[in-house]
């Protein structure tokens, strides 16, 4: 019998290699097989057939095949653990769950989730017809291409992604699309299905597990040749994958938070590499990496209507918080003539504060370094740990009766509408809501239905929605991003003021209002003129001189414990030896960061032109050291291109 290399599916860390093991003839890469592991079976995936055994080892032969994936994909699951330093069982979890037993027929949940889609337009614009033509030239090339497609909302990248998929099922070839939120899958696959029909298939963690078995099946057999939804979608087990689209490719909800921590849309690039693909990026406002790294097919104006005018309301200069008088009067507006409104205030709750006047101590929560939210349940809840209490009637700091409520949050404004403007339907949505099933999907219909109604989120609202009729969109607090302690405050601030902008005015003249502070902050200043170009420009040029990203790599390395100085001991130690080790990298810390469900946090940051080799070398130390680190509670995070630090 011929011998493989089989990687069995377990999660320690000491057991993370191949081992050989006897197969029938016929087996080949990527098959699931069941195997022998000390006294146990597991399941195992094959990544090599015809090796050698080690020597002095006599292998054995699998036992049952259970299942088989793609062979490129068990290449990418092991290049993703190099890569991000996870195992490769953890990784190859990703390409080949466990199944379960089928539980009878059931409807595709692409058909129950999918919102209605448009028609094919009569023609498409010039713009398009040329990003269509590019894309096509290099599925037929068939040697792996990445496209950056960018241009403003309402300018038809859709159509592009459609048109390209067409192109794709007529040469036998599928297509994956990633969208960075749930809450889009049933608009995006509401789109494809009008187009393509049943062979469109969805995959998302909000699915019960029949579902995604019966999607994957439907996969596998060849019968869904486009597959769309979130990130973990980029793993599914479709064969002959010829494009691979990326829609809203700027949004860090692509990058997944726990092990293995990869970033779909650096897997996407990595399977398209390896089957011949084409991986097209879509965005009205791309990552500077993005822009500065892929070669470009734009799309210069929007379909039909022009960009809406923006207007930034100086709240140093006006009353009313957090509705000011420029913003009550065009909602007022709406009431006298109609139509639809979207207000973003990206943070949830009634106030994100609650302060003592006399002693100016903030109410904060007992495990983690933030302040509690006020509910509309008038109960304080850390959005960290979920800890929630009552709110105190004295500061329990000096007993002082005067407490305030700082600040608002997406339930305050609910509430003031409501007393303000109660002709307007007020439709929230927010975590707080989406905790529902179905709930996303509801609250997007009803809004698409009202005649006089107000949108009211966090940064979802902002996400890639096409809602018609949106006279009015509005940012309450353009200023709630800027002061984070991450070199990404501007890009996030920039862009999320950008795609609501774009979510106003798309089939009839709309208007933007942004609230704000601080009127001359560089991204507001860009996206008042819609200057994308503009402000990716100027971020370049200083993330070129601080060495971030795209001109150098980040790698993350958190350790937290009960204690408070033995994570920041723990990574001076992990420092020197990275530095005695000759490691290619500036090494920025250790330094405390915040606590975090009750324990205590440091973080080490390694600016580096070779992420790899720095956290290969970072988590063999820490392999060395987990003995000890354990007997102090000592946890650890590697994260190579975080997100947010």
């Amino acid at each position: 019998m011929p011998l493989a290399s089989v990687y069995p599916l377990v999660t320690t860390r000491s057991l993370a290699r191949p081992f050989t093991y006897e197969v029938p003839e016929g087996t080949g890469k990527g098959a699931v097989v069941s195997v022998r592991l000390g006294r146990r079976s597991v399941r195992g995936v094959v990544a090599d057939v015809g090796v050698s055994a080690p020597p002095g080892v006599e292998p054995v032969a699998v036992g049952a095949q259970l299942d088989e994936v793609p062979g490129p994909l068990v290449d990418l699951a092991l290049w993703l653990a190099d890569y991000y330093g996870s195992t490769p069982a953890r990784a190859l979890e990703l390409v080949a769950p466990a199944r379960r037993k089928p539980r009878g027929e059931r409807p595709s949940p692409a058909e129950r989730e999918s919102l209605a889609g448009e028609p094919e337009p009569a023609a498409l614009t010039p713009d398009q017809r040329i990003a269509v033509e590019r894309i096509v030239a290099a599925l037929d090339e068939g040697v792996g291409e990445h496209v950056l497609l960018e241009g403003p909302t309402g300018s038809g990248k859709t159509e592009v992604y459609l048109q390209a998929c067409a192109a794709a099922l007529e040469r036998g070839l599928g297509t994956i699309v990633l969208v960075p939120e749930i809450a889009l899958a049933p608009q995006t696959v509401g789109r494809f299905r009008q187009r393509f029909g049943d062979v469109v298939a969805i995959l998302h963690s909000s699915l019960g597990e029949a579902e995604r078995r019966d999607e994957r099946d439907r996969i596998a057999r060849g019968e869904a040749r486009i597959v769309v939804g979130a990130r973990s979608a980029i793993f599914a087990g479709m064969r002959g994958v010829g494009l691979i689209v990326v829609d809203e490719e700027h949004d860090p909800a692509f990058k997944q938070e726990s092990d293995p921590r990869y970033d779909a849309r650096t897997v996407a690039a990595k399977r398209a590499a390896l089957e011949g693909a084409v991986a097209v990026y879509g965005s009205a406002t791309p990552r500077p990496e993005s822009w500065s790294r892929l070669r470009r097919s734009s799309l210069s104006a929007r379909i039909g209507v022009p960009m809406p005018r923006v207007r930034l309301v100086d709240l140093r200069r006006e009353a009313g918080y957090p509705l000011s008088a420029p913003l009550l009067g065009a909602l007022g507006g709406l009431v006298e003539s109609g139509g639809r409104a979207i207000l973003m205030l990206n943070r949830r709750g009634v106030a994100p504060a609650v302060h003592c006047r006399a002693c100016g101590v903030s109410r904060r929560c007992e495990q983690c370094d933030v302040a509690l939210t006020l509910h509309s349940d008038d109960v304080l809840h850390c959005h960290h740990c979920g800890r929630a209490e009552p709110v105190p009637r004295t500061c329990p700091a000096c007993g002082s009766v005067e407490l305030a409520r700082i600040g608002a949050g997406t339930q305050r404004l609910e509430t003031e509408l409501e007393k303000t403007l109660p002709e307007l339907e007020r439709i929230r949505l927010d975590a707080d809501v989406a905790t529902r099933p179905g709930a996303l999907r509801d609250a997007i219909q009803r809004f698409r239905n009202a005649d006089r109604a107000v949108l009211i989120g966090t940064q979802i609202v902002a996400k890639g929605h096409h809602f018609p009729g949106v006279a009015l969109a509005a940012v309450v607090d353009a200023d709630t991003g800027l002061s984070f302690p991450d070199f990404r405050a501007e890009e996030r601030t920039f862009q999320l003021v950008t795609q609501l902008a774009g979510r106003s005015g798309r089939d009839t003249p709309g208007r933007v209002l942004v609230q704000t502070f601080q009127p001359d902050a560089t991204p507001l200043r860009h996206a008042v003129n819609h200057d994308v170009a503009g402000f990716l420009a100027g971020e370049l040029e200083r993330r070129e001189a601080l060495g971030y990203p795209p001109f150098r790599h980040l790698v993350s390395i958190l350790v937290s414990g009960p204690e408070p100085g033995a994570p920041l001991a723990a990574l001076q130690e992990l420092r020197e030896r990275l530095s005695a080790a000759g490691v290619e990298a500036d090494l920025l810390g250790p330094a405390p960061v915040l606590r975090l469900r009750g324990r205590h946090r440091a973080q080490l940051i390694a600016k580096t032109t070779q992420p790899r080799s720095v956290a290969r070398r970072a988590s063999a130390l820490l392999a060395a050291a987990a003995p000890t680190m354990r007997r102090v509670g000592l946890t650890v995070v590697v994260d190579v291109d975080p997100q947010s630090l």
